[in-house]
């Protein structure tokens, strides 16, 4: 066997004593090195760190504790579980499950009823200030925020509960972030995103509908390796993954460059592959990673597919107007665009233009020095 494809704590039993470590998990699954270490270098892609950063992220994280998560799914349609379940990737869905010790998660865990809820509690009690909570899912406020209960408790009652002692929470999909589709007009239920409720907690959106799977993982492995959140966008969402728009990754950039448009899904131009801007695509002001990041396995994307982007991973998407009017159109003004007067085949250039100069390169100054202790 090469040494590379022994599992991690057969190689490495001296340095990591067993005690509920991330290796220990990885090493029960007979992970060898080598896939942790591909995994890595992907990971720390996706973050946008340096490459020599993986090996480093490596050990970090085979040294890390498990750490304890609390998964509270409220006013939602289970997209967000159903995306993070179905990634086409065996080993990355794996590591998303062991990475973390998932204690409650009522639409995953085998235990219903008493049992569940008593889980939720000895997380609770066990981990207090130290276990994550992930959300999924709107909160309703109108009525007492009876439209959405577990276990004969409403969502806000619960969200309250649980934060109290959480280390940080994670906003999954862009109805916990934003709130979402339940949050349109005339939004009945009062739905709102968690950061309206809870403001003495660290707070990280990854917004869309559904998000990305990898995103998800990628802020599971920057919390365990630099010990904290990534840095954030003004939105709360990691810049490593929201810092450009789809529309400064996307393939049929150099169409719109040339000015080159479908005006039909079925005309020669979408046969050609030309922009899809004159048929409402919100790719230049939608903040993502689906342009390289892809689906279904590194596929495709909806642009790809051939349907412009409906701008899911921000705020008010679904009342942004129609999905297939051009933003440059008055009927289609977008909430999200701060006042910008947008006009014609000028509006992505300069909403792409602006998203560069505010993203600039500099990581935090914790992560810089998190990242030069890995090194040493």
């Amino acid at each position: 066997m090469n040494d590379h494809d022994a599992p991690i704590h057969e190689k490495n039993s001296h340095e990591f004593p067993i005690h509920e470590t991330l290796g220990d998990s990885l090493a029960q699954q007979g992970i060898s090195r080598r896939a942790f270490l591909k995994f890595c270098t992907a990971m720390a892609s996706l973050m946008a760190l340096p490459p020599g950063t993986a090996t480093a992220i490596a050990e970090a994280l085979v040294k890390a504790k498990r750490p304890s998560v609390i998964w509270l799914s409220f006013q939602e349609c289970t997209g967000c579980t159903e995306s993070l379940t179905r990634s086409y990737s065996p080993t990355l869905e794996n590591m998303i499950f062991n990475m973390i010790s998932l204690d409650y998660h009522h639409t995953l865990q085998a235990a219903s009823g008493y049992g569940a809820e008593k889980s939720r509690e000895d997380a609770m009690k066990n981990f207090f200030g130290k276990y994550l909570l992930v959300v999924d899912g709107s909160i309703p406020m109108n009525n007492g925020g009876v439209y959405s209960t577990i276990a004969g408790r409403t969502n806000l009652d619960l969200l309250h509960e649980v934060a109290k002692g959480a280390a940080a929470i994670i906003a999954v999909g862009t109805c916990a972030s934003f709130g979402g589709i339940p949050n349109a007009k005339p939004n009945p239920t009062g739905a709102v995103a968690v950061s309206d409720i809870i403001k003495d907690k660290p707070i990280i959106n990854i917004s869309g509908c559904p998000p990305i799977p990898a995103v998800i993982t990628g802020v599971l492995a920057h919390y365990l390796t630099f010990g904290g959140l990534p840095e954030l966008d003004d939105l709360g969402r990691p810049k490593s993954f929201y810092g450009e728009t789809i529309h400064d990754r996307c393939y049929r950039r150099p169409f719109y460059d040339q000015g080159k448009f479908a005006k039909t899904f079925d005309d020669e131009g979408a046969r050609n592959g030309w922009c899809l801007f004159e048929l409402g695509c919100k790719g230049p002001v939608t903040h993502n990673a689906c342009a390289t990041t892809k689906w279904n396995g590194g596929t495709s994307f909806p642009i790809e597919s051939g349907h412009g982007c409906l701008g899911c991973s921000e705020p008010h998407f679904w009342d942004a107007g129609s999905f297939y009017s051009a933003l440059s159109m008055p009927a289609s003004p977008l909430k999200y665009v701060a006042g910008a007067a947008v006009a014609g085949a000028a509006a992505g250039v300069a909403v792409s233009i602006g998203n560069r100069i505010k993203k600039g390169t500099a990581k935090s100054a914790h992560q810089k020095a998190t990242i030069e202790d890995l090194e040493k």
